[in-house]
């Protein structure tokens, strides 16, 4: 469990090296904090998942253990939402950060060392981001776009879904996918620029998300309360159980099956803040959920390693 401590350790250093940026005013609020969002949805994050989707193995993204991960995350993202439908009510934006933050794993910087150091392979992080990326991250983004909309025309809808599907997040992983796919293997002068860019991403989001909490307390908000702590929930315990039972329906065991609930369990991806940061709507439900899952998977995952046996 090192990995995991040295991975969550890595994250909240980060976190903090932003709140006390922002507590000494040397990142502003307002626009000055988003600028960092900006940098990174438009430019650093794009130039990270195509080079990482980009030198993915084919082979991976058919895993059983990847096809449990892509259901769990539908059956809660659409958990979440028909639980918002029902027992409170909350804007398009907010329903889908809170759809997103409840399902939508952090397969990178948490992701990685709980796959090499818990699992023992890190073959399952670049299929999950994929995954993610290409068939949820437009979801979300459509949904944001909708929400600004002062009618919801189909030509609305498409419009919306036109500017999700040509987003940089969602071009770079579909252009990665498709090199991943034939082979393709660009030389190394090419992607170096890729990677020192992408290298920028994950500091700027965890910045941006660190300085956000200057000023701003976690469950702040009576209003986005609910879909806070519903999004947590099912985050850390319905997510692994959907997915726990899920992989006994396909016949999943011993390491696959431990593998599949271990990955469930991971805390939700800043990308779900940045998103929300990024078009300044539904953050607070992103941020909180971002905030709490973070440092609430981390008994989670060590109850789970403990029940199998680990």
């Amino acid at each position: 469990m090192a990995g995991v401590l040295t991975g969550f350790g890595i994250i909240g250093i980060v976190i903090l090296a932003g709140y006390l940026l922002a507590r000494f005013a040397i990142i502003g609020p307002g626009s000055a904090r988003l600028m960092l969002n900006r940098v990174a949805f438009y430019a650093a994050t794009p130039a990270l998942l195509f080079s990482v989707v980009s030198r993915s193995d084919p082979a991976e993204l058919f895993s059983p253990v990847i096809a449990v991960s892509f259901a769990a995350t539908f059956l809660t993202g659409a958990a979440f939402c028909l639980a918002a439908r029902l027992f409170f009510r909350t804007d398009l934006a907010s329903t889908a950060m809170g759809a997103g933050a409840a399902s939508y794993v952090n397969s990178n910087n948490i992701g990685l060392p709980v796959s090499l150091y818990v699992i023992g392979t890190g073959a399952y992080v670049a299929p999950i981001l994929v995954i993610q990326l290409i068939f949820f991250t437009p979801l979300m983004l459509t949904a944001l776009t909708l929400s600004g909309a002062t009618k919801g025309s189909f030509r609305d809808v498409l419009a919306a879904i036109r500017s999700a599907v040509l987003s940089p997040i969602v071009l770079a992983s579909i252009l990665g996918v498709i090199l991943c796919l034939s082979g393709t293997h660009l030389p190394d002068p090419v992607m170096r620029p890729f990677e020192i860019l992408g290298g920028a991403s994950i500091p700027l989001i965890l910045m941006s998300f660190g300085a956000s909490l200057h000023r701003n307390k976690i469950l702040d908000s009576p209003a986005d309360r609910p879909a806070i702590l519903c999004a947590t929930l099912m985050k850390l315990l319905l997510m692994p159980l959907i997915a726990w039972g899920l992989g006994l329906l396909l016949g999943l065991e011993g390491q696959a099956l431990y593998a599949a609930v271990i990955l469930a369990a991971l805390p939700t991806a800043q990308n779900v803040y940045n998103y929300a940061a990024t078009y300044d709507k539904g953050t607070i439900v992103a941020r909180d959920t971002v905030f709490l899952t973070t440092f609430l998977a981390l008994p989670v995952m060590l109850l789970i390693a403990f029940l199998f046996g680990h």
